[in-house]
């Protein structure tokens, strides 16, 4: 089995420390979407997939960061981007859950990310948690990459799986998911249309309970490694052999790739 999709790292600048990518290849990872979230972050995410191959980086201001954007921020993530050739725009999106979010500020972020991905022909990867309703209308007045875009750890109603599909959406599954309370998400991806499945990690966040955790860490710190066992849950979630899902991932991941 080859695992080839995985957004595993975010906040790489702050925490890379303490979380080892190396050894990843050793569960079958051959290829990765690193995410930056600020300015911050985007040279750090740089600088680690021009050392590992198999990493794809991807620049973009996240709605927790909006807040902190320098007056320079445009031009620092088309910079970032034009040393990156073939780098992805995210993660960037609308967040509601965020303590003083200003979403009206969010949305003038997202937007002109999400805009700037369709003039690249890259994939974005958008993040929303409460912010669905919010999310689709930004969807449907702004262009879109034609390759697609994620939505990354999909935590919306199974409802507007439909929908979104249509725009081009693809969803990907996060170990959070296998905690008991995550029951409404696991419902959505035993619906979501197969060839629009991803699989994620989000490491060093949303790690999966405890007793499930094949790689713990202190802290409650989530791990690359644990993208085999996102395969394993979601195959078992879907009904079907991790092989043949990990082949449908590997196309889907081509066809937004």
């Amino acid at each position: 089995m080859c695992v080839v999709f995985a957004l595993i790292i975010r906040d790489i600048s702050h925490r890379c420390t303490r979380l080892k990518i190396h050894g990843c290849e050793i569960c079958g990872l051959a290829g990765a979407i690193v995410n930056g979230t600020c300015e911050q972050d985007w040279p750090a995410v740089a600088a680690l997939a021009a050392r590992v191959p198999w990493v794809r980086p991807s620049f973009g201001l996240h709605p927790w960061r909006v807040p902190a954007r320098s007056a320079g921020w445009k031009d620092a993530l088309l910079a970032a981007l034009e040393l990156s050739p073939g780098a992805a725009v995210g993660e960037i999106g609308l967040d509601r859950w965020v303590e003083g979010h200003d979403i009206a500020e969010q949305t003038e972020c997202f937007e002109w990310q999400l805009a700037l991905a369709a003039k690249r022909g890259v994939l974005a990867s958008v993040h929303c948690v409460q912010a669905w309703g919010a999310l689709w209308d930004s969807l449907k007045r702004t262009p879109l990459p034609a390759c697609g875009f994620l939505l990354h750890a999909y935590g919306g109603p199974a409802e507007m799986v439909p929908g979104f599909a249509r725009l081009g959406a693809y969803f990907s599954f996060s170990p959070y998911y296998l905690h008991e309370r995550k029951a409404a998400q696991r419902a959505a991806f035993a619906v979501i249309p197969l060839d629009r499945l991803l699989v994620e990690t989000d490491a060093p966040d949303l790690a999966p309970p405890a007793e499930k955790n094949p790689h713990p860490l202190p802290g409650g710190i989530n791990h690359p490694t644990n993208i085999l066992m996102c395969y394993e849950a979601l195959a078992a979630l879907r009904g079907m052999s991790l092989e043949t899902l990990a082949a449908q991932v590997a196309d889907n991941y081509k066809r937004l790739h």
